[in-house]
């Protein structure tokens, strides 16, 4: 049976299977990223769950595990040369286990990279914008009088969009009829951002008919409806 007590955290969140993959998250987009990936590739794993209203991803138990102070973070008991592997930043977590599975990532050099800069794409630019327009839009944001954020921040939102609609007109998924990370990695945000973050006329969604199509398709994925559940509050 693995040891992980060297890991302060799961002294705060001991884990109860030790031997399986240990999951700390919450139902955020970034979170779901790593839920739907194991529940697609069928990876044993515990989840733990961060909450939030309880700032326990300010805790010194998670921080000892991802000092940035964010979901999702991992231990892997079986890592690199069967030795622990605790690991944060769901665009790593993404790839590492695609890499670790050999699933979800193509194996072939130039559509291996291609992949990852979507990925990429994802990380460094949908994730950070929609996140703005959810919180002048939605959140805190938006008691702020001046709305010129807000403005900014749909703006480049819908460009965004429009480089995903360049991208899957005539495809399935980003990569072509493959289904992988990079369609997983963006699924919660586009998602929340019509949703959650009520911004669906304003960055004129209905306008990306290929967007639109392959959310609906990554939503009707049985693994995709687990995800976002994942892990349940109590």
């Amino acid at each position: 049976m693995p040891d992980l007590s060297a890991f302060p955290i799961t002294k705060r969140w001991p884990a109860r299977q030790p031997d399986r993959l240990q999951l700390y998250s919450l139902t955020t987009p970034n979170g779901v990223k790593v839920s739907i990936m194991l529940e697609e590739i069928g990876l044993p794993y515990e989840v733990h769950l961060i909450d939030f209203n309880k700032d326990e991803q300010k805790t010194p138990e998670f921080l000892s595990l991802n000092p940035n102070g964010k979901i999702p973070a991992i231990i892997d008991p079986d890592g690199p040369g069967g030795k622990p592997l605790g690991l944060f930043e769901s665009g790593a977590i993404l790839q590492y286990l695609a890499d670790k599975t050999g699933k979800l990532l193509p194996d072939d050099g130039a559509r291996r990279y291609e992949t990852l800069q979507w990925l990429h794409f994802q990380m460094g630019g949908i994730g950070p914008m929609f996140g703005q327009v959810g919180y002048f839009n939605k959140f805190a944001g938006k008691e702020i009088a001046d709305k010129r954020p807000l403005q900014r921040y749909v703006e480049e939102s819908k460009r965004l969009l429009g480089v995903m609609e360049g991208r899957l007109d005539g495809r399935r998924w980003i990569m072509d009829d493959e289904y992988t990370i990079a369609d997983i990695s963006m699924f919660g945000w586009v998602r929340n951002l019509i949703g959650l973050y009520e911004a669906r006329d304003l960055v004129a969604f209905d306008g990306f008919s290929h967007v639109a199509g392959w959310l609906q398709r990554g939503l009707a994925r049985p693994a995709v409806q687990r995800g976002f559940n994942i892990p349940k509050r109590p």
